[in-house]
């Protein structure tokens, strides 16, 4: 990809002219690096009106040969993943892509094995091991649909995600630690199965030595499998829009959306903004901390990385375990030159002593990044002075799942960085703003600020909600004509730098994973002794955002510390531990206009301990306003 690399701010303004004046043949140009089994004969088709995209028309791929084959021939030798342990006392796997190749073929043939073809799901629940990486690149070879769920899902949410797709297979460990905590994913995934019709075939890695519980006809094992197949796969040939997987993320309502990224575009822009954004040299190691269940690992540990032959970091743990110093130990050992990591994570260590940063060599560090949210300024500055030493620039970039890559982020060495600003868009991503009428705000004044909307395609955007492409329309193609509404607020100074804001929609970033509301709130709702509850997001010093659910309860039932218990639970088992509400406050009432919708404005300024509720004469119930404030957590 390096023909393609930016190399000054110049060659930056350059390719943003082009790719904003001629958008097609900016994208054909990158699109020319890859291997194609029979170019594209359209590069764009778009029709806003039905959100219907198609880029690289009619072109013919496997992205497998583009992130694992094309390297063979002069680097097969190279080092592709780094695998480190959660338990540092384990050793450390290293992984060519000459073996990962070999490997990514041998499950292939395991998935055809157990009646796996072309256009298939399959669902991965899988911690933090290279078999996770395997599995979806295996899925991509033969061109079965991935659908990864994050491994720290409940099973009520792996069960949603499986019928939603009707997956056909499930690929999964027996059992993980993180930290210290054992996690038995196989009891989770057979609870979850218990209600999931479509699954024929489990296969289990079998990551500990514990007995593991098989399902005779249905469970497998991994090791007995792989051991059946061959070492061969020709890879399945592609439609560019053909789709590559399915990521479930958070909505406003209560239902999971289904992602849908295709194969051509996710590719391409993926490598085309790792390239860039990160600035890697042929004998960089790159870590990103993310975990693969989430975008950012799809993106940026897996196919990014791998499409432009970079050697990238998979860890299994946590920042904490077996101390605060987990990291940065393994920046040293590793000799880490890229380290990519979210706000929270950074935030968790600076409220640490900072021996644990000091007592480490982090002199290989050549570039820091941020993702998953915006990073404050102290956190910005702390990461900046004892994690870069004031040598390293910080890309904090700005992106979505629905986005599949990164659209605003510095470039390495090349713009310049700010704290907390993602700064300028990346070449081929045309931005606006939006006031609350609909209207662009194209002034160019110290500040411009409004909601922050896409108005131009992009190759690696999501074709569609899985199965309900209307929903696809109203979420992101209703709010403003002709444009792709993020979400998301942002401000812009005149120098066209760019501030994200924060959500204005009923999503809340925890930890940097979006959570929508109402999932929450229904889960919460399931409890016997609840009427209704409504959950925002507060400010907190370590997640950036954390959950604040008030509940009405029924009239015999009295508020307790075993009530709040077994609601944390309910999130817990519907969900996954990460959307418990750190607080929940029993109220009379809710704040709620004479149509009864819940008011969230004001209980998102209660939370936050904010007093100016502005006008509260509208409410069916001002009063309620009151009598929540008095009693706030």
């Amino acid at each position: 990809m390096n023909n393609l690399r930016i190399n000054s701010f110049s060659e930056y303004k350059k390719a943003y002219k082009e790719s904003i004046e001629n958008p097609e043949m900016f994208w054909d140009n990158i699109a020319e690096n890859f291997l194609w089994k029979k170019k594209w004969n359209n590069t764009l088709e778009f029709d806003f009106s039905k959100s219907e995209f198609k880029w690289f028309k009619e072109g013919k791929l496997n992205i497998t040969e583009n992130v694992l084959d094309r390297h063979l021939e002069k680097n097969g030798n190279k080092t592709a993943i780094i695998w480190e342990p959660n338990n540092p006392l384990e050793e450390t796997r290293i992984i060519t892509y000459r073996q990962l190749h070999a490997k990514v073929c041998q499950f292939a043939n395991v998935l055809k094995n157990n009646g796996i073809q072309k256009g298939d799901r399959v669902c991965i629940y899988m911690p933090m091991i290279p078999e996770l990486a395997i599995a979806m690149l295996a899925c991509a070879r033969i061109g079965a649909v991935h659908s990864i769920v994050f491994a720290g899902f409940s099973s009520a949410a792996i069960a949603s995600r499986i019928n939603d797709a009707q997956c056909k297979l499930i690929v999964t460990a027996n059992e993980v630690y993180r930290g210290e905590k054992p996690i038995n994913l196989k009891h989770i995934v057979d609870e979850a199965l218990k209600d999931c019709p479509s699954i024929q075939t489990c296969i289990v890695y079998r990551r500990e030595l514990e007995p593991t519980m098989m399902v005779g006809g249905r469970d497998k094992f991994w090791i007995d499998e792989m051991a059946k197949a061959s070492k061969d796969c020709l890879a399945e040939e592609m439609d560019a829009e053909d789709p590559l997987f399915i990521l479930y993320t958070s909505g406003s309502t209560g239902k999971p959306k289904g992602m849908v990224h295709t194969t051509a575009g996710y590719m391409i822009q993926t490598a085309y903004s790792f390239d860039n954004v990160f600035q890697m040299q042929p004998e960089d190691i790159y870590w990103c901390t993310a975990d693969i269940g989430w975008i950012t690992g799809h993106s940026y540990i897996i196919y990014g990385p791998l499409a432009c032959g970079a050697t990238t970091v998979m860890f299994e743990g946590i920042p904490s375990y077996p101390d605060f110093g987990r990291f940065w130990e393994i920046v040293e050992k590793l000799k880490v030159t890229h380290f990519y990591t979210a706000p929270t994570a950074i935030r968790s260590l600076a409220k640490e002593s900072l021996d644990y940063v000091l007592k480490y060599d982090l002199s290989s560090l050549k570039v820091l990044g941020s993702v998953g949210e915006p990073i404050n300024q102290e956190a910005w500055h702390w990461y900046n002075d004892y994690v870069g030493k004031g040598n390293c620039p910080i890309v904090d970039t700005w992106w979505q799942t629905e986005t599949g890559s990164i659209m605003i982020s510095p470039l390495a060495g090349i713009t310049s960085t700010r704290p907390t600003f993602a700064t300028l868009p990346l070449p081929g991503i045309q931005l606006a703003l939006m006031d609350e009428n609909g209207q662009e705000i194209v002034t160019s004044a110290e500040k411009s600020e409004g909601r922050l909307t896409i108005k131009f395609p992009w190759p690696s955007m999501a074709r569609t909600v899985y199965g309900d492409h209307q929903r696809y329309i109203e979420t992101y193609f209703s709010t403003f004509k002709n444009a792709y509404f993020t979400g998301d607020g942002a401000y812009r100074d005149a120098m066209g730098y760019y501030r994200i804001t924060g959500r204005v929609d009923d999503v809340v970033i925890v930890s940097g994973h979006n959570l929508g509301t109402a999932p929450i709130e229904n889960a919460i709702n399931e409890h016997d002794a609840v009427v209704e509850s409504a959950v925002v997001g507060f400010p907190h010093d370590i997640k950036g955002n954390a959950l604040y659910a008030f509940v009405i309860l029924y009239d015999d039932q009295n508020p307790s510390e075993q009530l709040i218990k077994e609601i944390k639970d309910e999130v817990s088992k519907s969900i996954g531990a990460i959307a418990k509400p750190d607080k929940i406050q029993f109220v009379k009432g809710l704040p709620k206009t004479r149509s009864g919708k819940i008011m969230r404005r004001i209980l998102r300024k209660i939370a936050s301990n904010e007093t100016d509720f502005g006008d509260t004469s509208t409410l069916l119930n001002p009063e309620i306003v009151q009598d929540i404030e008095k009693g706030k957590l």
